[in-house]
């Protein structure tokens, strides 16, 4: 696994690529949790190389596994983390946020997921994550929100 840091604003074919995972990784939370009312399923060729955080993206050879989109600061707020489906339950999702969390260093990070998402739930628990608050989406969605530090 090769892990990189491309910008989807400078590289329309990272983007389309992104775009695709994003839309894969995030019908399987869609169905986990009961709703497609997802904003990361509404992204597309526009709004997501507009996002202003970083990207780490782990490929095999030209295949793009998953990818961690975050924001450093202060607190680092980890905003998606997607997993192509045939490419779950091999530890991509698990490499990806422990990276981010390396480079956070001693700050806090703070996530969000489905609150029926029990496989992303149980990711952040393992990586040291404590659910902190059920937020309702102004979509109707339930999320956990979660923070580690």
């Amino acid at each position: 696994m090769i892990l990189s840091t491309p910008d989807p604003a400078l590289d329309r074919f990272f983007a389309a690529a992104l775009l695709r995972l994003q839309q894969e990784a995030y019908r399987t939370q869609a169905e986990l949790i009961g709703s497609d009312r997802l904003a990361a399923l509404a992204a597309d060729e526009d709004s997501l190389p507009a996002w202003r955080g970083r990207y780490l993206v782990a490929w095999e050879g030209t295949q793009l596994l998953g990818a961690v989109a975050w924001r450093p600061g202060a607190t680092v707020e980890v905003d998606r983390v997607m997993v192509d489906p045939p490419a779950r339950r091999h530890g991509v999702a698990a490499a990806l946020v422990r990276v981010v969390l390396d480079e956070a260093g001693p700050a806090p990070v703070v996530t969000f997921t489905g609150r029926a998402n029990a496989p992303g739930i149980a990711l952040y628990r393992r990586l040291g994550f404590s659910p902190v608050a059920d937020e309702q989406a102004t979509s109707g969605v339930w999320f956990t929100r979660l923070r580690r530090g």
